[in-house]
């Protein structure tokens, strides 16, 4: 074997950059475990399914939340060296931005398809994003050893739904790794390799960075021009902050330190940075001496659509709970977090999520990685509403909505949902998408089992309940994905709720007029079921302003004062009774009636289970 390294042209012309786009479940991290095998980067006795999903949470509920990135050895056909950067992406729509940044890092994608399932939501979505970089698609449909394979059908879609020819789609099965030496062959064949220079001035896209407690965060880069080196000065376009690189290197299950990466590479590098923050997805990397002319396009600052405050369950916890949250900032530039306060709960946090899963990952993190036990309230979103006398405010908190005599108007975010639904289940999708005030704009049959539809619906319908419900009326058939599109007016007011006569701020949410007296009904039928029983009568209100709109009431453990009356006159019992009846709204006069954490849980569930 020649030991001679190749140049930089021959190099970049071995290089082949790829990602695995599909929809939620389709086998894209079981497909990634088979080329992994296939290159030979693990031992057999140290392989473990989902190899590139780091965090617990996505080994136990088979998704992906992080971007991963793998180099692969292969030796073609043809005798050369390969080098395939893999970069494995996210499948849920809450984390489109992180997918658009990594397929922007690649030349080429592997569009999975499910043979049992066909083309759902997401993977027509993916595919767009795709098309937009000008990437090569291959077409990949998975699952062919499933009972319930439909590959002919499967082949009509992707003809039909996609535009893409089926011809040229590969048949594998991820599981048992039918296909995969063929799949091989067609990225090194069919993707492109890597242009640019790695003489010209350094051009690096980042599309991922994760935070190291050793070596600070690791930026995950793909090089278009230009290279980087241990020692060179390099700085950051959108905030000109400047670094100097400490080493650099290729991802092999692990950081594989080189001596440095040139254009066309997929790589990463330290360079003494302490906080995820500081680093943006998206943004460009250039020399610090020699600074390219303009940076890559497509980098906007991520924002997040979905709010709740955050609350320790014991108010002594509150700076373990502050010092949680500042470590998983660290790992996740998404959260976004400021200090808030409530009368019932105590101090806690307001935080920013990009979507619900986002909210149940950040939930579920703090629990188990720093055991916290924490309440979460309600979701909302980010209403705009317009105030007397000219003037608007954003408000996604109900404690900051201004009186009801200075509000003008008020605007909330809209989505564009598309559900791809087979046609047994229409009628139920639609009665769902319209008590969910959806406004369809467009139903298309993609074929006789199948149909695709096309709502305007307010993102604020989509937070409670709308996905399991969907689920179950099209028996789990049907994909749901959505886009924000815009802010549209809407009938808005802050229903609170009120235990013993006083207000719990923390239940407080921001509603649609019309859909109050059902919401308001249901939290106060939940909340008596959640609460204990007192030796005093708790009313539970919900309460628009000072007019009451629904009621519950929770009765009085009572103490039988009775007993001890064996017969005798009757003056002496009502006696007994009144003075029961007196000691009892003295109770309610200073009793304290405290809120289990399943009562704020039992908030976020707007139906029966």
């Amino acid at each position: 074997m020649s030991t001679t390294q190749p140049g930089p042209e021959t190099r970049a012309a071995l290089i082949r950059n790829f990602c695995i786009i599909a929809h939620i479940d389709h086998g894209k991290s079981t497909l990634a475990d088979r080329l992994i095998q296939k290159g030979r980067l693990v031992e057999d006795r140290d392989f473990r399914d989902q190899i590139l999903d780091t965090m617990d949470i996505e080994r136990e509920r088979g998704i992906t939340i992080k971007s991963q990135a793998v180099t692969i050895p292969y030796t073609a056909r043809d005798g050369r060296q390969y080098e395939l950067n893999l970069v494995d992406t996210p499948g849920h729509v809450d984390f489109s931005y992180e997918v658009s940044r990594a397929i922007k890092s690649c030349e080429g994608a592997l569009l999975l398809i499910d043979a049992t399932q066909g083309v759902q939501a997401q993977t027509l979505s993916n595919m767009y994003l795709a098309l937009e970089q000008d990437l090569e698609i291959i077409p990949v449909i998975n699952k062919i050893d499933m009972a319930a394979a439909d590959i002919a059908g499967t082949k009509q879609q992707i003809d039909k739904d996609l535009g893409l020819e089926s011809s040229g789609a590969l048949c594998v099965s991820a599981r048992q790794g039918t296909g995969v030496d063929a799949l091989f062959e067609a990225i090194v064949e069919r993707i492109p390799a890597p242009s640019g220079s790695a003489e010209a001035p350094l051009r690096a896209l980042i599309f991922d960075c994760r935070y190291d407690p050793y070596k600070g965060v690791v930026v995950y880069v793909r090089l278009f021009d230009g290279r980087i080196a241990r020692g060179q000065r390099i700085a950051f376009m959108s905030s000109g902050s400047g670094y100097e690189v400490e080493s650099a290197g290729v991802f092999r299950l692990g950081l594989s330190e080189t001596a440095e990466l040139s254009a066309g590479d997929v790589g990463w590098f330290l360079a003494g940075i302490k906080t995820v923050s500081d680093v943006r997805v998206g943004d460009t990397v250039t020399s610090a001496d020699t600074p390219c002319a303009a940076p890559l396009p497509g980098f906007r600052e991520v924002k997040p659509v979905v709010f709740s405050s955050i609350y320790p369950v014991d108010s002594n916890d509150y700076e373990e709970l502050k010092v949680s949250l500042e470590k998983l900032k660290l790992n996740d530039a998404s959260l976004i977090y400021e200090k808030d306060s409530s009368a019932a709960l105590g101090f806690g946090f307001r935080c920013g999520f990009l979507g619900l899963l986002h909210l149940e990952v950040i939930e579920e993190r703090l629990e188990r990685e720093f055991n916290q036990s924490v309440i979460f309230t309600a979701p909302s979103v980010k209403y705009r509403v317009s105030l007397q006398g000219g003037g608007e405010c954003m408000v996604d908190n109900p404690m900051e909505y201004p009186d009801e005599g200075r509000v003008a108007g008020a605007e909330e975010p809209y989505i564009r949902a598309s559900v791809i639904t087979p046609t047994a289940h229409l009628g139920g999708i639609m009665t769902l998408c319209l008590e969910k005030r959806g406004v369809q704009t467009n139903m298309s049959y993609l074929d006789e089992k199948r149909v695709e539809l096309i709502y305007d619906m307010p993102l604020a319908e989509v937070l409670f309940d709308f996905y399991d419900r969907l689920k179950s009326t099209s028996r789990g058939y049907a994909s749901f994905d959505y886009d924000i599109t815009g802010y549209k007016p809407t009938e808005l007011v802050k229903l609170d709720i009120l235990l013993n006569g006083k207000p719990v701020d923390a239940l407080s949410q921001l509603v649609y007029k019309p859909n109050a007296y059902e919401r308001a009904r249901v939290i106060c039928e939940r909340l008596r079921d959640e609460i204990p029983r007192q030796q005093f009568k708790i009313p539970i209100q919900g309460a628009i302003g000072g007019q009451i709109i629904a009621r519950e009431t929770i009765n009085p453990v009572r103490k039988d004062v009775l007993a001890k009356c064996y017969g005798g006159d009757i003056t002496r019992k009502r006696k007994l009774l009144e003075k029961q009846k007196e000691g009892k709204k003295r109770m309610r006069m200073v009793g304290d009636v405290e809120l289990p954490q399943s009562a704020f849980l039992a908030v976020l569930k707007t139906k029966e289970s």
